[in-house]
């Protein structure tokens, strides 16, 4: 980031004009990479009321009780160091709804990296795009520059990784 003032998210936008308004409940992310963006400045700003209110529904986190999820998001966020964000590839929702995004979060806990690459599923839940799911991956795991994944070459990875591991 350039300035205090600038969004989390790495749009270089001020957060007060950027992500700011959707923590605020002002407007809802425009589709799957802004719900993206603003959830990772949701993390950094340790806003867990939003982060809650964009789980979908069908989120595993939405069948325990929303204090102790928002009370786990505060406790997790309160410790990391949240240093930038790269949307890696992106798609459009598919036939069921699902839009997906791959990003590279960077992110550190007392000075270790702690840094990762997830590929997130979101859906529209008649009033907002919502974090469905996601699967990652710390970027010590991935081969080659992370930066240049795209979603294809991520989920390659991740299933031979699988299957590797499943082997006797």
């Amino acid at each position: 980031m350039s300035s205090t003032n600038d969004c989390p998210c790495g749009s270089g936008a001020p957060y007060a004009r950027c992500c700011g308004p959707l923590h605020r409940g002002e407007r809802e992310a425009a589709d799957a990479e802004a719900l993206m963006r603003s959830r990772y400045a949701a993390f950094a700003k340790k806003e867990a009321g939003y982060l809650w209110r964009t789980l979908h529904p069908d989120h595993d986190d939405r069948a325990r009780p929303k204090a102790e999820v928002t009370r786990g998001i505060k406790a997790s966020a309160g410790t990391l160091r949240y240093m930038g964000l790269a949307i890696l590839d992106r798609r459009a929702p598919d036939a069921d709804g699902i839009a997906r995004v791959l990003f590279l979060a960077r992110v550190f806990e007392k000075g270790r990296d702690r840094s990762f690459v997830e590929l997130s599923d979101f859906a529209h839940d008649g009033e907002g795009w919502r974090y469905l799911q996601g699967e990652g991956a710390p970027v010590g795991q991935i081969q080659g520059d992370p930066r240049a994944l795209t979603i294809d070459a991520f989920e390659a990875q991740v299933r031979g990784r699988d299957r590797a591991g499943s082997r006797p």
